[in-house]
């Protein structure tokens, strides 16, 4: 009857955390597998060699005391005389010419015991052991070789055919003993070299393996005790000067990764900044017209008001838009849907959103060239960002010479001409003007302000960054430059005709 299973030993085994994962958790490293592989190639490959040792050296072994045997068998045919007195060669005639004290010179060696024997012709003994397996040559060799047993002894024999008047062979085996043992010292003395090149090439090569491994090491070290705020290159130390081209490319990739980090959070605090900035100015008009409504007790205002807010409500909601389409554009790398926008219109209908705020600020804001036509390849939203940008930069500082009273009225001018194949929009005031070190650049930059910026205390530095970043995705460019004179500033955007990329 089977026994029910036990459930505590169910339970366990459930709750038991998988064989797999402690498998996982004791992975080798890899100069300790690439270590084990490199030994056991030298193992397999010292296998192989002392196999071919082996080969070679019993091949060379048997050859060499063959010869030998076979060199004795020729002096002992040289000491068979035969009468040949009968045709056909008479076996009776044929004797060995030896006395008994050569014969044991003949026998005599230290470590193998020799027999030989002579026969006839026709196969009769002749002289020697008579017992002696006896074998004659094939024909058309003058010697054989074989391996026999003689008694209880392994023999290697030799079988020589002399040809002559009273044809004989002589036969002569030995033992084997001596050839096994010099057989056995050559694969011990040469097995005991090749082990200790194997453990001289082993350890040779662990050490280089450790060493070639460090910079991986060092590169591991120093991606873990990095900070993760920390997003800059790694030391040179670790990538351009590392001493394989493998670890070098890793480093690359790593510092290529960094750098896509680092700008993608640039990316992000450049989008807050532009939205920060964008947004500025339609919530001050709320803000304002909220204060107004709530200083007024007539109905009507409160309506104007609300209206009023709605609409910039919905500027704002469109500015949003349009950051946002930037966003996707500059830093997914998509391409920016064109289109063929008005220039003339456009620059028209922001002029006269703004003249009300210049009015208010006694600022004389005019216009030159919106009479003409001006149709440019690029986004509405964007051409309204670089406009609205550009003025509101325009009126922030062109206000500073009014309030102090120390200079002409203050004027803006909004100009459109064309060059070549570009639409040039120019917004030129008689402010403070630049300073001569931030014309050639630094302006552009995000977060960057003049000594008259500061000074106002207006803006945060992101306006003409925004117009450059704007121009750019259309194909355009921007450039700021100091008004005639050094008198205030020329701001100029050039956008692609719709007529040159048709």
């Amino acid at each position: 009857m089977p026994q029910a299973p036990d459930t505590a030993a169910c339970t366990e085994a459930a709750t038991a955390p998988p064989r797999t994962r402690r498998s996982k958790g004791a992975r080798p490293a890899l100069r300790q597998r690439i270590g084990r592989h490199a030994l056991l190639s030298l193992v397999l490959t010292w296998a192989l060699g002392s196999a071919v040792v082996l080969s070679m050296g019993n091949h060379f072994v048997v050859e060499a005391f063959d010869r030998a045997l076979l060199d004795d068998a020729h002096a002992l045919a040289a000491h068979v005389r035969g009468s040949g007195g009968t045709e056909g060669g008479d076996t009776e005639a044929l004797r060995l010419d030896l006395t008994p004290r050569e014969v044991g010179m003949l026998r005599f060696d230290p470590r193998e015991t020799i027999w030989f024997a002579v026969f006839g012709g026709d196969g009769r003994f002749v002289a020697g052991d008579r017992h002696m397996p006896f074998a004659l040559p094939p024909p058309g060799h003058g010697h054989v070789f074989a391996n026999v047993t003689y008694g209880d002894h392994d023999l290697r024999r030799v079988s020589l055919r002399i040809d002559g008047p009273a044809p004989f062979v002589v036969v002569m085996a030995q033992t084997t003993s001596g050839r096994t043992q010099l057989l056995r010292r050559l694969l011990l003395y040469s097995g005991l070299v090749q082990l200790w090149l194997l453990v001289a090439l082993g350890s040779w090569l662990l050490r280089d393996i450790e060493r070639d491994l460090k910079p991986l090491a060092d590169l591991q070290d120093a991606v873990e005790h990095r900070d993760a705020a920390d997003l800059e290159p790694l030391p040179p130390a670790l990538t351009h000067e590392a001493t394989t081209s493998d670890v070098q490319r890793l480093g690359d990739a790593v510092d290529h990764l960094l750098g896509r980090l680092r700008k993608g959070l640039q990316d992000q605090r450049e989008f807050a900044g532009t939205v920060a900035h964008e947004l500025r100015t339609p919530l001050a008009g709320i803000r304002a017209q909220v204060e107004h409504a709530l200083a007024q007790d007539d109905p009507a205002v409160w309506r104007s008001e609300l209206l009023g807010i709605g609409q910039a409500e919905q500027r704002a909601s469109r500015t949003v838009d349009q950051l946002l389409a930037l966003a996707r554009v500059t830093e997914g790398g998509l391409p920016l849907p064109m289109q063929t926008v008005a220039l003339d219109a456009l620059a028209r209908s922001l002029l006269l959103r703004f003249l009300p705020r210049a009015d208010e600020r006694g600022v004389d804001l005019g216009a030159e060239g919106l009479d003409q036509p001006l149709p440019v390849r690029g986004d509405a939203g964007l051409i309204e960002g670089i406009v609205s940008n550009l003025l509101d930069n325009a009126l922030r500082y062109g206000v500073r010479a009014a309030a102090a009273g120390d200079g002409p009225a203050p004027q803006i001018t909004l100009s459109l001409a064309r060059e070549g194949g570009f639409a040039v929009l120019r917004v030129a005031d008689n402010g403070p003007g630049l300073d001569a070190a931030l014309v050639a650049g630094p302006a552009h930059q995000r977060w960057t302000q003049g000594a008259a910026g500061q000074q106002l205390g207006l803006g945060a530095g992101l306006g003409l960054a925004i117009v450059e970043r704007h121009a750019a995705a259309m194909g355009g460019r921007f450039a700021l430059a100091a008004g005639p004179g050094r008198v205030g500033a020329v701001a100029s955007v050039w956008l692609p005709l719709a007529t040159a990329v048709s």
